[in-house]
C-alpha cells in the first residue's frame, strides 16, 4: 500500500468514526450545551451563508443552518475550514441536513449521522454547540432522535412547516415528530426558529424569524457556487436561485416548501374551482382575467383582456397555458387567444374578489423572483412612471421564452426601453428611474400581478 492510499485508508474525512455513539447505529453524541448567563437573553440567530471572518457586528449571535443544503454541504466537506469563523459568535447549531420524506430511507440516517458528527467535531474543538433536531415520518424516529443527550438544549424551526405564500402547513407532520422528541430527549430548552405553533409544549425560546433575517444585517454574502454544483443532476443548470428546482421538492423536513398548494390573496382564489367553471377577476387597474377550471379543479387556462402595457408583444385579448408540477403552478408563454369560448360553460361562472394594491406589494425580494419564475406578468408604478415587466414571453415566434422589463406604453416605448433577461436577478438590476429595481422592489405600486 502507497503512503498515499495508506493516508486515505486511514483519513477521519473518509472513517468518521472518532466519535463512537451507542446502540447499533453508532450515531456520534454531541454533548450537552453548557448554559451561561444571558445566553438565551433577547436571542437572535444567523445563517451559516451570512457568517464572516470579519463580522463584528453580529457575534452575540447563534448561527444556524435552516437553509438550503447546499449553502453549508462544505462544513461536511472541510469541516475544519470554518472553525476559526464559527468560533467567533455565541454558539452554533448543528447543521439542518434535510430529512425529506421521498428521501431513501439510508439517505435521510446519512442526514441524522452528518448533523450529529459535525456537531460532535465542532464540540471537540472548543466550540460551543447545540443540537438541530430535525425528523421525518414515523419511519424515521427510530433514528432521527439519535446522538443527543436526554435533557439536551436542543433546536427546531417552524419556519418551513408554518403557513407560506401559497402552502398550507405542515403541522400535522411537524406536531408528531415534535412531541415524539419530547418524550425521547426530555429536552431542558427549545429554541424555536419562527414562531412555535399553540400546541408546542417545553421550555421553549422563541427566536423571532424576521429580526433574525438579512433585513436587520449591514451586509449580504453569497453562497460558493461549488456548494450548489453539488446538487446538480446530469446537465441540469447551476444559476443562483434561492429555491430548488422542482425534482428535488418534497414535503417533511428540511428547507423547503411542503404543504399542500392554497390560495394566499383574494386573486389566487381563481386558481382552483369546480371542473368546468370560469372564474373571472378585475385586476386593479380594472382589466378583466378569465380563468378556466379543469376536470381536476385546477385552472389550466387564462385569458387577459389587457396587454399589461406591452402591446409590442402582448395581443389583447392574450391566454395563457397554466402549468402544475410538484413546486405549485406556472404559465406558459403567451399565445394568440382565438376562439377561446369554445367548449366553456358559461353558465358555471364565479367572480373573484380583486387585489388590493397591498395585496399586490412584492413582500421581499423573493416574492418578486417567484413570481417571475413562474411566468408571471407584473405592471408597477415608481416614481409616477408605468414599468412591467414579464417572466415567461418569447422575443420572436421561433425564440425560447425568457424575461422582458420594459417601460409600459406604445410599442415605441417598449421597444425604446426594453431588457431582456434570462433570470429575475438580472430583471432586478434594471434602472426604474434613478434607483435600481432590487433596491425598490418592495416598495413600489404594483397594479398587476398575474401571479
Amino acid at each position: 500500500m502507497t503512503e498515499e492510499n495508506y493516508n486515505y485508508r486511514t483519513s477521519q474525512k473518509l472513517l468518521r468514526n472518532q466519535f463512537p455513539g451507542k446502540g447499533k447505529l453508532k450515531i456520534p453524541i454531541i454533548p450537552k450545551f453548557q448554559e451561561s448567563p444571558g445566553d438565551f437573553d433577547d436571542l437572535l440567530l444567523i445563517g451559516f451563508d451570512k457568517t464572516h471572518l470579519e463580522d463584528q457586528n453580529h457575534l452575540d449571535r447563534m448561527v444556524h443552518f435552516f437553509l438550503y443544503d447546499y449553502r453549508f454541504e462544505r462544513v461536511w466537506k472541510n469541516p475544519d475550514n470554518d472553525i476559526e469563523k464559527l468560533s467567533r459568535y455565541r454558539a452554533v447549531l448543528s447543521p439542518d441536513f434535510s430529512m425529506y420524506l421521498e428521501m431513501a430511507p439510508v439517505m435521510q440516517l446519512y442526514n441524522v449521522f452528518r448533523n450529529r458528527w459535525c456537531g460532535a467535531y465542532w464540540a471537540s474543538k472548543g466550540l460551543r454547540v447545540i443540537p438541530t433536531v430535525n425528523w421525518g415520518d414515523e419511519s424515521t424516529f427510530d433514528f432521527c432522535f439519535e446522538g443527543i443527550e436526554k435533557g439536551s438544549v436542543v433546536a427546531v424551526s417552524t419556519y418551513m412547516a408554518s403557513e407560506h405564500d401559497n402552502r398550507c402547513d405542515q403541522k400535522e407532520w411537524f406536531m408528531a415528530g415534535y412531541n415524539e422528541m419530547l418524550r425521547r430527549i426530555e429536552p431542558e430548552k427549545i429554541i424555536c426558529y419562527n414562531t412555535p405553533f399553540p400546541e408546542m409544549q417545553g421550555n421553549i425560546i422563541h427566536v423571532d424569524y424576521e429580526r433574525s433575517s438579512w433585513r436587520y444585517m449591514n451586509y449580504e454574502r453569497s453562497f460558493h457556487r461549488e456548494d450548489l454544483d453539488a446538487f446538480k443532476i446530469g446537465g441540469t443548470s447551476s444559476n443562483n436561485r434561492d429555491t430548488i428546482e422542482p425534482y428535488l421538492i418534497g414535503k417533511g423536513g428540511g428547507s423547503v416548501y411542503g404543504g399542500e398548494i392554497k390560495p394566499s390573496k383574494p386573486e389566487d382564489e381563481r386558481f382552483w374551482g369546480e371542473p368546468g367553471e370560469t372564474k373571472y377577476t378585475y385586476t386593479a387597474k380594472g382589466e378583466l382575467i378569465e380563468t378556466l377550471i379543469g376536470p381536476d379543479g385546477k385552472a389550466y387556462l387564462e385569458i387577459h383582456h389587457t396587454n399589461h402595457g406591452f402591446p409590442k408583444y402582448h395581443e389583447v385579448p392574450h391566454q395563457h397555458s397554466i402549468i402544475w408540477d410538484q413546486s405549485g403552478f406556472h404559465f406558459g408563454k403567451e399565445q394568440t387567444t382565438k376562439c377561446f369560448l369554445y367548449g366553456r360553460d358559461t353558465n358555471m361562472a364565479t367572480w373573484v374578489g380583486t387585489n388590493s394594491l397591498e395585496d399586490n406589494r412584492f413582500k421581499t425580494i423573493s416574492d418578486f423572483k417567484q413570481c417571475m419564475r413562474r411566468g408571471g406578468e407584473v405592471q408597477f408604478e415608481w416614481n409616477g412612471m408605468l414599468y412591467c415587466c414579464f417572466g415567461c414571453i418569447s422575443p420572436a415566434a421561433d425564440a425560447a421564452p425568457k424575461m422582458v422589463i420594459c417601460q409600459a406604453g406604445s410599442v415605441e416605448v417598449n421597444t425604446r426601453t426594453e431588457k431582456w433577461c434570462d433570470t429575475a436577478d438580472e430583471i432586478l438590476e434594471y434602472m426604474v428611474g434613478g434607483d435600481r429595481l432590487r433596491d425598490v422592489i418592495t416598495q413600489v405600486k404594483v397594479w398587476e400581478r398575474t401571479i
